[in-house]
This record gives C-alpha cells, structure tokens and sequence, in this order.
C-alpha cells in the first residue's frame, strides 16, 4: 500500500500566470458520459456512507496552524505534524488508538511529517528532522520545511535538516550522498525509503540560497548493521533531464517522483516531468498539457498514481489517476472550481484530494473519487462530528478511513482529524453508532479567508511556482 502528499519543502510562491484567471473544470472523468454523470451527481453521493469526523488534537499547539493529519496506515495508524505550545516549533506525530505520540526530533528543534507512511507490518516511520548543526552554507531548508504560526519559520531554522527513520522508538539518521540536507518522503512494508539528498558537487543552476546538486534517493535498509543501518542510492532523472526528486514507493519498489532540465526548475516546480522509476526503467508519465506544477504524489500496490499536474497553458492544475501503459486521466474539479488535487489512493482504487475556487487556496474543499465519481466530502458527514470543516483528504487507507487536513473556523485553527466511513465494517465504532443519523450538509461552501501567516505555510506544503 502506499502513500505520501508528495512534497519538497522548499519555499515557493505563486506566479503571476497561475493568479491569472482561468477556466473551471466540469468534474467529469474523461471517458464517462455526461448522462451517466447526471444521474450520478444526483444519486453517487447516497451510495458513499456518512463520515464520523474526529478531531485528533495538537501536540500543545493552539495557533492557526494547529496540526495536520498526513496520512493513516490499513491499521489505522496516522502520521502527521503539529505545533508545540507556544507555537515555535513543531513535531511530527503518530497517532494511534486516540493518543498522539511526539516522535522528537534528530537533536534540533523541530520534526515534520508531510506525508510517509507508517508501515503496517514492520511499524517504520520516516520523517524529516533538524540535526544540531548549523547549516555551514546557509542554505537553511529549515527556513521552509518547518513553518509555525510566528508569522515566520519556525525557531532553529538554519540547522541541518536530515531525513529520519524511526522504528522501536529510536530515531536513526538517514545518510545524503556526500552533502548537508535530505529528506525522507515516502516509505513501503519492505523498509524501503525515498526521498532526496544533497551530493557534494556545487550546482550552479540551482536558485539561491541552494548550492549543492540534488538527487532522487533510495535508502535501503541494511540488515545486522548497527552504525550504518541505511544506504544511500541515486535513482537517475529522465533522459535529458539533469535533477530528480523521488516522492513515494510502493510495496513492489516502484518508486514515483518528478525530474527536471535543471535544480532550480525542479525546486520551484516550473518545468517538472512525471516520472516512474521501475526496476531499472524510468517512465515518463506526460502531464495534462503543462510543463508546470507536475507532482506524482501516491502510488498503490497495484501501480496506480495519483498527483496533480499543470493544464495547458500553465495557468492552472489538476489532480489525475495513471497507470503505466495507459493515458494519464484528468480527474477533473468541483463545478466552477479552478484546480484539484489527487494526495492518496488505496488498493481498492479511491482516491482522495481537494478542489479548490481559485489559485490563492482561501477556499478548498475535501474531495473522494470512487467509481469515477467525484464527491464532496462535507456533504457526507455525519452528526455528532467534530464541527470541522474537511479542507483537504490527504490519504485513505482499505478501510476506506481517511486523513483530513480540516480547518475550525471558530478558533481559525487547522486540525488533523479521521474520517472513519459509517459502513458495515464499521457499524460497531464509537461515532457510526451514535444513533443521529443523516449529514450536515453543506449547503454553500464556506469562504474561508485564511491568514496569511497560514496560506504561506500551505504553500510550502504543496510545492508551486
């Protein structure tokens, strides 16, 4: 299984081509007839269950950005990041039969987790941490892995940033391949883990403050080796390509990422390829027309993709669904919407996003793709939930229980919550059985105006020019 809101952490704003207005998607699959969208826009939504929204808390944090719910394992298990109290710092967590699990930090003062799965068999977390050193070339990827509500990075942003892997309640340092920072991204059942790292060799391509080369990375456990637990490998970009970031990895050992021409149109996402290393092959996947903004984010156990990728003319994006031997589909956005996002797809094939009302994310809405059909989430909730609104679905395991990125609009606070389906296999869990049936519809989604301190800290999660 899977999964990861693919991510490259470092800071990115949006261009003036993608604040230009553009057209709405229809929120129709290519390939299904209108007719048969008809009728499943007025009836596709009943057949999905109601959702018992939870809150899963912070870890001390009350600023706006609060915490977020990344992604949940087929075990339920969830990772994801909060504040700490005082809101200064952050800490990535795992959550696990409601309670929350500080998993610190490699020395420094804060931990991430945007997304890497925690295993289901083996119990391995990965992550991204700050080391106690101080970055000697200042290129301080701190300053946008780590965002708090300060209205700035977090404290201790020019230290070192390392990928980590933790198992046992051990945080072991994942090695670069020669320079200062990596990240760890995704993992699989298998221990394998992706990401990037930096080498040793200066890129002069790459847009200040970063110096070094930058490489698509395969850290393989080694078994029996206490001091050097993981390896480092490259994995190559596409031919013609010189830079690569890798993003997920399945149980299989395929690995989805991005490559590009150079360092700083990869960091910036302005010319990125879709890419699919698979055993020795590297796969272009094409795009939805643009060159901008193409970002592999989740691929199931049977070699299913899901991201988003710039439409033609490069104004706007939009999630889409890839297999390889098949054309990449365009999944679409709500009516009247402007971009999508496709964050996670389980075994059975759902996938999971957001459709947003235009290119400054003040509005989103959590969205499920299911037989084709695209649904709302905030219309499926179901009383007696957490008063949350369901901002992005981040992943979905093959419970069908989903991470949320949700958004409280009392408190103006993001929040990691669950989703958990109301189904027969979950009949019997506190919330589906409650006895206040039906849903709070959502009648007209609300407009949230985000703080700006929180609209720059989404934007370094989702990485766009």
């Amino acid at each position: 299984m899977k999964v990861s809101r693919f991510v490259f952490g470092l800071a990115v704003i949006l261009s003036t081509a993608l604040l230009a207005s553009c057209g709405g998607g229809t929120g129709v699959a290519p390939g299904v007839s209108q007719t048969l969208v008809n009728h499943l826009t007025e009836h596709g939504p009943a057949a999905l269950p109601q959702y018992f929204v939870e809150d899963l808390g912070t870890l001390g944090g009350a600023g706006g950005a609060g915490a977020t719910a990344e992604a949940i394992s087929n075990n339920g298990w969830i990772i994801g990041t909060s504040n700490l109290a005082g809101d200064t710092v952050n800490h990535s967590f795992v959550w696990r039969n409601g309670v929350m699990t500080d998993l610190g930090t490699l020395g420094g003062m804060n931990s991430n987790e945007r997304g890497v799965l925690v295993s289901d068999r083996i119990g391995l977390v990965a992550g991204v941490s700050q080391t106690p050193r101080v970055d000697p070339l200042g290129e301080y990827w701190g300053a946008f892995t780590f965002y708090c509500n300060n209205n700035g990075p977090c404290d201790g942003y020019k230290n070192v940033v390392r990928g980590f892997a933790r198992r046992n309640g051990a945080l072991v340092k994942l090695p670069t391949l020669g320079g200062n920072n990596g990240e760890a991204v995704g993992l699989n059942d298998r221990g394998q883990i992706v990401g990037y790292a930096e080498d040793r060799t200066p890129d002069y391509q790459c847009a200040p403050p970063q110096i070094l080369d930058v490489e698509a990375v395969v850290w393989e456990p080694r078994g029996g080796d206490a001091e050097r637990p993981y390896s480092a490998h490259a994995l190559p970009p596409l031919a013609g390509d010189a830079v690569a970031m890798a993003g997920q990895i399945n149980d299989g050992g395929q690995v989805v990422g991005t490559s590009s021409p150079t360092c700083a149109e990869l960091f910036s996402t302005l010319n990125t390829h879709n890419v699919l290393w698979d055993h020795g092959s590297v796969v272009n996947m094409g795009n939805l027309g643009g060159v901008c903004c193409n970002t592999p984010v989740d691929i199931n156990s049977g070699g299913e993709v899901v991201g988003y990728s710039g439409t033609a003319g490069n104004k706007t994006f939009h999630a889409f669904a890839w297999q390889k031997g098949h054309r990449m589909r365009d999944l679409g956005t709500l009516r009247n919407d402007k971009s999508s996002f496709g964050f996670g797809i389980n075994d059975q094939g759902d996938i999971v996003g957001g459709s947003c009302g235009g290119t400054s994310f003040n509005f989103c809405t959590a969205l499920i793709w299911r037989n084709g059909v695209m649904t709302d989430l905030n219309t499926r909730i179901k009383r007696g939930s957490a008063p949350l609104f369901l901002y992005f679905g981040n992943d979905i395991n093959s419970e069908g229980e989903i991470a949320f990125y949700a958004f409280d609009p009392r408190k103006g606070e993001f929040r990691a919550a669950i989703g958990i389906p109301c189904d027969a296999e979950h009949a019997r869990v506190k919330g589906c059985r409650n006895g206040l049936e039906g849903v709070d519809p959502v009648l007209e989604r609300p407009r949230v105006v985000l703080p700006e301190n929180l609209r720059a800290q989404f934007l370094r999660r989702v990485p766009l020019p």
